[in-house]
């Protein structure tokens, strides 16, 4: 199942604002723009991968991928942000187990995670 449609950023009104608003992390695999949105009750990600990654086969495993470790994370991540996920070229050859450890990574830089007490990094 994908994400439910709640915790997605869907129009392009919600990307630009987070583009235009929201701070940008990035490693080698992916960028992440965050968007801090006090008194939302959930997180929100939209995901982005570029037609230079590859066909459209390639593009839905690794936006496939990119949902199964959203969901992984998802008891760690904040609620009141709104999370802009771009896949850069080097998630072309990761398996899953490679995306989620350097999706965490880039995550952490983001500061969107939980610490282990629940509390809030930031």
């Amino acid at each position: 199942m994908g994400l439910q449609k709640q915790y997605r950023v869907k129009t392009e009104k919600d990307y630009q604002a987070v583009f235009r608003q929201g701070k940008s992390f990035a490693n080698r695999q992916f960028v992440i723009y965050v968007l801090k949105k006090a008194g939302q009750s959930h997180y929100r990600v939209g995901l982005s991968v570029s037609k230079k990654l590859g066909n459209a086969v390639t593009r839905n495993r690794i936006k496939r991928y990119m949902r199964d470790c959203i969901r992984f994370f998802n008891d760690q991540l904040q609620d009141d942000v709104d999370i802009v996920l771009i896949a850069r070229k080097p998630v072309v050859s990761l398996s899953l187990d490679q995306l989620t450890h350097n999706m965490e990574h880039a995550l952490s830089l983001a500061h969107v995670l939980k610490d282990k007490k629940g509390m809030n990094q930031l």
